[in-house]
């Protein structure tokens, strides 16, 4: 078996314990013994720990969401319904996950994992440009994956709360969001369009303080109904 299918094996098998022991090595060690793996091979797979499976994670959800799109008739569609239809991908695959994935923000929300988690936050919107064909080199490169970093972090906290059929309301939040950068793509150039690049970043405090925020109150919530739920 090689390291990759071994720490996808256990991620998988670890993400239900997530939600209730968070993203802890109690719960990656009852994954390796779900999955049907020796106590040791949780070492080998992730040696950092924690830190190693949860960018594992988002690394598993970039990999899925690209292996979805591959199957997607992409060269029929415009850029930015290419994109559209990446980000609504990428909470597809995240959707039996959310609980997951709400820890794995609570975790990145820590101050020493802030650039982790931005980090990360950029490597998925550089997939999703991939995916939809970008080939730029020069600062368009950077731009794009920037706004679209605003686009991708604003819409997974309204995901985690969107509570819509089939989460329409969360489409349409991402199609306003993906028309708002648009605008300010087209309606500035040059220095001017960099400095409204900027504006619409995640800054790195306030994203933690987002994400603290967002995910403290749910897991308490979650945690709330679990013990009534074992009553």
């Amino acid at each position: 078996m090689s390291i990759d299918t071994l720490r996808d094996d256990i991620l998988v098998a670890s993400l239900p314990n997530v939600v209730f022991d968070g993203w802890s090595l109690q719960a990656l060690r009852d994954g390796t013994q779900m999955a049907g793996h020796e106590p040791s091979a949780l070492l080998r797979a992730f040696p950092g720990g924690v830190t190693d499976a949860v960018e594992h994670f988002a690394d598993w959800t970039d990999r899925q969401m690209l292996d979805r799109l591959e199957a997607m008739p992409l060269d029929e569609m415009k850029v930015r319904e290419r994109i559209s239809l990446a980000v609504r991908t990428y909470f597809e695959v995240l959707e039996p996950h959310r609980e997951a994935k709400r820890r794995q923000l609570s975790y990145l929300a820590m101050p020493q994992n802030v650039a982790l988690g931005l980090r990360l936050l950029y490597r998925t919107v550089d997939a999703m440009w991939f995916a939809a064909g970008d080939t730029s080199t020069d600062y368009n490169h950077y731009t794009k994956r920037a706004l679209l970093s605003a686009v991708v972090s604003s819409s997974t906290f309204y995901w985690l709360d969107d509570k819509s059929d089939g989460h329409v309301e969360t489409r349409a939040f991402i199609d306003r969001r993906l028309a708002d950068v648009m605008a300010v793509g087209k309606a500035t150039s040059g220095v001017g369009k960099i400095g409204s690049m900027l504006n619409l970043l995640p800054n790195p405090l306030r994203f933690a303080r987002q994400m603290r925020q967002r995910t403290t109150g749910a897991q308490a919530s979650n945690a709330t109904i679990h013990m009534a739920e074992n009553i």
